[in-house]
């Protein structure tokens, strides 16, 4: 079966408001590239998140989208399907994290993203 971003997005909002937060759609006209969703959690947290598949890809806009956001100390979150969601929810239960990109076989932080092409480890913008 394929992986569809909107199932992860549908299984993950029901998650996050289970346990008592909500996980709004986020749109900013003027703003292309900004994350998906917004997840805040009941203790004061807000999470910017961006959804991809496993093995989709961040475009050059929201690479720069967010980047403006972590400037401004904000946390952002590329979720990359299920296996990824689910550990975001882990985090986000035990304790507060900076911004990481949740890739299916471990996170990395934001700030030292890498994108594999071709079997290489290549920084994207």
């Amino acid at each position: 079966m394929t992986e569809r971003e909107r199932d992860t997005e549908a299984r993950l909002r029901r998650r996050i408001e289970d346990l008592g937060g909500m996980f709004l759609k986020f749109t900013s006209p003027g703003n292309d590239g900004v994350p998906d969703r917004i997840a805040v959690f009941p203790d004061g947290r807000i999470v910017f998140v961006e959804l991809k598949t496993t093995n989709g890809r961040l475009a050059r806009i929201q690479w720069y989208q967010i980047h403006r956001l972590i400037a401004l100390h904000q946390q952002v979150c590329v979720i990359r399907g299920e296996t990824a969601a689910r550990n975001f929810l882990r985090d986000m239960r035990e304790h507060s994290v900076g911004s990481v990109d949740y890739y299916p076989d471990g996170d990395y932080p934001i700030d030292s993203l890498w994108e594999f092409n071709d079997g290489k480890e290549v920084m994207t913008p």
